[in-house]
């Protein structure tokens, strides 16, 4: 295996509680600054991009794809923590969830998958893909959630929100080697 991994997360999205998480989409702002990275040099080798089944991966992906003339290969264990047990949930509701879900990664809050629990999963998901991606580098869409939990396997360090991506609305990427012998770079917003 060569080449590189990068790890992309979706951008500002549209928040609607009548609709259920997983098909949300990017709002036009998350849409704009998707289709801005698409033509970053950064993903010039790209080889194969695999997403989150989720609809505001599929979104981020779509003009990287369409730019490297390559289709988007879905993966469900790239989705983010499952939080069904409670749906949306407003900002100030939600927010203090996910600090406990990280704090302790071990324990289900409110019904919401542990966050070793979706840490494994996307380890397994990536691992997966890895043992089927053709050489090149590679770009993987995920969601914040599960990018950070997967940036603390790969330092080796305890889960941690510290780890989080830098930009309040999401659309930050990292890379690190395909053989995951090496610590990421940092967050870089797209």
């Amino acid at each position: 295996m060569t080449g590189d991994v990068i790890i992309l997360t979706h951008a500002d999205v549209v928040v609607d509680p009548n609709v259920p998480v997983p098909e949300w989409g990017l709002n036009d702002t998350g849409l704009a600054r998707h289709a801005r990275f698409a033509n970053n040099t950064a993903l010039d080798d790209v080889a194969a991009i695999y997403v989150s089944t989720e609809r505001k991966a599929r979104e981020g992906a779509a003009p990287i794809a369409s730019r490297l003339g390559l289709n988007a290969q879905l993966r469900s264990g790239l989705g983010e923590n499952d939080r069904s047990a409670t749906g949306f949930l407003p900002e100030d509701e939600f927010w203090p969830i996910v600090k406990t879900f990280f704090a302790e990664p071990d324990r289900s809050v409110r019904g919401w998958e542990t966050a070793s629990d979706a840490q494994s999963r996307i380890v397994t998901a990536l691992r997966a893909i890895l043992s089927e991606a053709p050489n090149g580098d590679i770009a993987v869409v995920t969601h914040g959630g599960v990018a950070t939990l997967l940036r603390c396997h790969l330092k080796q360090i305890d889960i941690t929100q510290t780890e989080g991506q830098p930009h309040p609305k999401g659309g930050c990427w990292y890379a690190f080697p395909r053989r995951m012998d090496a610590a990421p770079t940092d967050w870089n917003a797209i």
